[in-house]
């Protein structure tokens, strides 16, 4: 076995390593735009060589200004390490404190060649969610986390590790922030530029937070948002079923290849399209996506027969979705729910691929010619809306589905625009989880098991299951649905095979059912029922962590949708709650400029303190969302807090007064 030294200690190396071959056994990130003039270009290469002896400066010049004008930006691929890459178990980390070792796991974990979108790219998911700038912020910050005590915090600066700082005990061992530049500075040009210049990057939140379990946490998700569309549009009911429903979607890389399978565990037929060979051939040769055709015709032919026969199928077509939806309306098949799941946070690197050529031309434009490729994204789009118009008319029920869909079709000119200003389709958060789930306190809770064992991960389904189905049979009404779709998620969640990466699960539950299950593996943890101790965490598709007007905040209605305190509230409330590593975000999941999401890591041991922990930072977590969702009117929200602080007398929160409809209407009609 390697020596835990070789990849926990050391940092920038005593000697300069050979400069490494590129392996393309990996996906590799595009060519990011050149945006730099000749100064600028200068002080790339002079900002990159901080990072080494000046012995060094030379070569590396040289080198570095190679990969700027090759790649648009400096990766340092010389010091990526020769190791193997993922999360080993807890236990071969060499440390001073177990609490900055799991911080290693989760870091190597979110650059496993199986989790990471481009792995040598330092980049997750999202084409440029990155987890570090270079690979010398990489050896860096793991060398920090490897000596570093409980009374040290590091402090990360978008990839950047500023440095190991006295603290105490009480405090978080990492502070991150991503992106966090002066607003008038927060333009998509920025980005290319301060990147290009690596002073700061996208984190993508889970990306850069080291929070990232694989593409389990969107399958779950996608399972959740399609289950409560079919019963908010369709009226299924949980008895029922998805029988027979056809979803018509696209995005089969990253995250968005979840799809295809979330909407088999959800019973449905899935039409997803997919221009990339490499993602579509990936998904179908791993069995989450279930046939691949590029035949049109084909294809139709096959979802009319799955759609008669009641199959939970997921059928793929290796083209455009535009073509693919163009060709339904042509054929008469009326989807009964539609999506899109392409990356348009980031619409002009390849996060969405114009109609009308091929995938490797399109490559080809967006390297030579990038208005152009811009333009034809446009036009594209542009299509891609009056399709989704002409299937709506007949009865489709479509939504956004956070990733700036209709945001860039309303940019690019396409037909989204009710009369009153609004956009034509909701958000799925807007119409579906934000009501749902979000209002209720119900998010993506997520937990890793640091011992790297199935046995652990076994166990603590178990007890969540447990917990949930003890909560379920007390809960109110308007919650049991939610909780007995998860029961039944993480009953199943083994069979599905979802783990890619470290041992984690994640599932939806409220504040009281986080709080639970996490106090159950506290104890499971302390009578040495789980073996190591779990890292506990959320994704930003949540409660209280991320303001989003286009996606988690999109059902706020009050004119607080472009404000974000909630967010940044929610990453220094966490901070001296008990967090064991913390992250303030500029961007993630719908584009740099248009979120701002706060972010955590909880690591317990089984420990009194953990349990403290738990109790207040989970709590805090949660209610600071719905508090805010309660204050904004949202009247699930309302009955939510009013629950929590009939449990805790501790927490007075501020409920609104709710204005009588009529009253306005007298009043406005007084003053015409």
């Amino acid at each position: 076995m390697m020596d835990a030294a070789d990849y926990s200690l050391g940092g920038i190396p005593n000697e300069l390593p050979p400069i490494r071959e590129v392996d393309n056994s990996v996906p590799h990130a595009p060519k990011r735009p050149q945006v730099l003039d000749e100064n600028e270009r200068r002080l790339a290469i002079e900002n990159s060589l901080r990072y080494f002896p000046k012995e060094w400066h030379h070569a590396l010049a040289t080198e570095f200004l190679d990969e700027l004008d090759r790649l648009g930006h400096i990766y340092m691929h010389r010091f990526r390490p020769d190791y193997e890459m993922y999360a080993r178990p807890i236990s071969e980390y060499r440390c001073n404190s177990k609490k900055a070792a799991s911080i290693m796991l989760m870091i190597q974990n979110n650059l496993d060649p199986n989790v990471a979108q481009y792995p040598h790219e330092l980049i997750t998911y999202g084409g440029n969610g990155g987890v570090f700038q270079n690979w010398a912020q990489y050896l860096i910050t793991m060398d920090y986390l490897s000596k570093m005590s409980d009374d040290q915090t590091l402090v990360m600066y978008s990839g950047h590790p500023l440095g190991l700082f006295p603290s105490s005990k009480e405090s978080p061992m990492v502070v991150v922030t991503n992106g966090m530049v002066i607003p008038n500075y927060s333009s998509q040009k920025d980005y290319e530029r301060m990147s290009a210049l690596g002073v700061s990057q996208y984190g993508q939140m889970t990306a850069g937070s080291y929070m990232y379990i694989g593409p389990q946490g969107i399958v779950h998700g996608t399972t959740i948002t399609i289950l409560n569309a079919a019963r908010k549009y369709l009226g299924r009911t949980s008895e029922q079923g998805l029988g027979g429903v056809l979803y018509v979607t696209s995005g089969l890389g990253g995250m968005s290849g979840a799809q295809a399978k979330a909407a088999v565990i959800a019973g449905a037929v899935c039409l997803i399209a997919e221009i990339d060979p490499v993602p579509a051939h990936k998904r179908h040769s791993q069995g989450w996506l279930s046939e691949l055709y590029e035949d049109l015709d084909e294809l139709c032919t096959r979802a009319e027969r799955a759609i008669s026969k009641k199959e939970a199928v997921s059928l793929g077509y290796l083209g455009n979705i535009v073509d693919l939806l163009e060709h339904l309306v042509d054929r008469g098949i009326t989807p009964d729910l539609a999506s899109d799941q392409t990356s348009l946070h980031n619409p002009w690197l390849g996060g969405y691929m114009p109609s009308g050529m091929p995938f490797e031309e399109g490559l080809s434009l967006l390297e030579k010619n990038p208005d152009e490729f811009k333009n034809s994204v446009q036009s594209s789009l542009r299509r891609h809306v009056n399709a989704i118009n002409s299937l709506t008319e007949k009865g489709t029920r479509f939504w956004d589905y956070g990733n700036a869909f209709l945001l860039e079709s309303s940019r690019a000119g396409a037909d989204v625009i009710s009369p009153d200003g609004s956009f034509r389709y909701p958000s799925y958060v807007e119409d579906i989880m934000g009501p749902m789930c979000f209002d209720y306190g119900f998010g993506p809770f997520r937990w890793v098991c640091t011992s790297g064992t199935n046995e652990d991960l076994k166990t603590t389904d178990k007890i969540a299951r447990q917990a949930l189905e003890k909560l379920s049979a007390e809960c109110s009404d308007d919650i049991k649905t939610q909780y007995l779709d998860n029961i039944k998620w993480i009953s199943e969640a083994e069979n599905h095979e979802l783990i890619v990466g470290s041992k984690a699960r994640i599932l939806y539950a409220d504040e009281v059912g986080r709080r639970t299950i996490a106090s159950e593996f506290n104890k499971a943890i302390s009578s040495g029922l789980v073996s190591a101790p779990i890292v506990l965490g959320r994704d930003h598709h949540d409660v209280g962590g991320t303001d989003s007007p286009f996606r988690e905040t999109a059902n706020i209605y009050d004119g607080s949708m472009f404000t974000a305190d909630m967010a940044v509230h929610n990453f220094v409330g966490d901070s001296f709650r008990g967090a064991t590593w913390i992250s303030l975000h500029n961007g993630g999941g719908v584009g740099w400029g248009e979120v701002v999401n706060g972010g955590f890591g909880l690591v317990i041991d089984g420990s009194d303190k953990a349990q403290e922990n738990i109790d207040s930072m989970i709590s805090w977590d949660v209610n600071n969302g719905i508090a805010r969702r309660s204050w904004a009117r949202n009247s699930g929200a309302i009955s939510a807090i009013n629950r929590a602080m009939d449990s805790d007398s501790r927490l007075v929160v501020t409920v609104p007064e709710i204005v009588d409809e009529n009253l306005l209407e007298d009043i406005f009609d007084d003053t015409r």
